[in-house]
């Protein structure tokens, strides 16, 4: 019984570390400091009492595929869980196939901040739309551009800071 107790325990240790290593990351890439280094805090606290019972018992190999099993499952986690919070903004590069004008004004109308550059592209002149938004609302975008401009190029950058413009007007 002692067995699957430290195999469990070593299991869900991994997956929470890794878990939790995912949304640290995610925190310093977003200058979450604060939050990144508690959350490292108790990430490795977890990870050594886990390595701990794997190195004090390695006359026991399933204990390392466990371990490794963990780490495998708490990358999954936290890549969910990093969808989950969809943290910091992003910016889309829409190219749409017509002029765009009229896709800017319909996204605008649900409260997306839009910019249109004028562009050049293989086939001559091209709208570009610019559409920063926050993480939560890019499924939102992606249903608006599949219904209003079915076959435009999308191209989806993170976006580590934003100041001023749209953002600020609606605080």
């Amino acid at each position: 019984m002692s067995i699957l107790i430290d195999l469990a325990f070593i299991f869900f240790a991994r997956v929470t570390d890794v878990s939790l290593a995912t949304i640290r990351v995610l925190m310093v890439m977003r200058a979450h400091r604060l939050v990144a280094a508690t959350l490292g805090f108790f990430e490795i606290i977890i990870y050594i009492l886990a390595l701990n019972r794997v190195v004090n018992h390695l006359d026991t190999p399933l204990n390392l595929v466990v371990y490794a099993l963990g780490f495998a499952m708490g990358t999954i986690v936290g890549s969910l869980i990093e969808d989950r919070l969809a943290v910091g903004f992003l910016l889309a590069e829409v190219i749409p196939k017509g002029d765009g004008e009229e896709l800017a004004r319909e996204l605008r109308k649900h409260k997306f901040g839009v910019t249109l550059l004028r562009g050049e592209g293989r086939d001559g002149p091209r709208n570009v739309l610019r559409i920063t938004l926050q993480r939560k609302k890019l499924p939102i975008l992606y249903k608006l551009l599949d219904e209003l401009s079915p076959n435009a190029f999308i191209t989806i950058f993170d976006a580590r800071r934003t100041i001023g413009g749209f953002f600020q007007q609606n605080k």
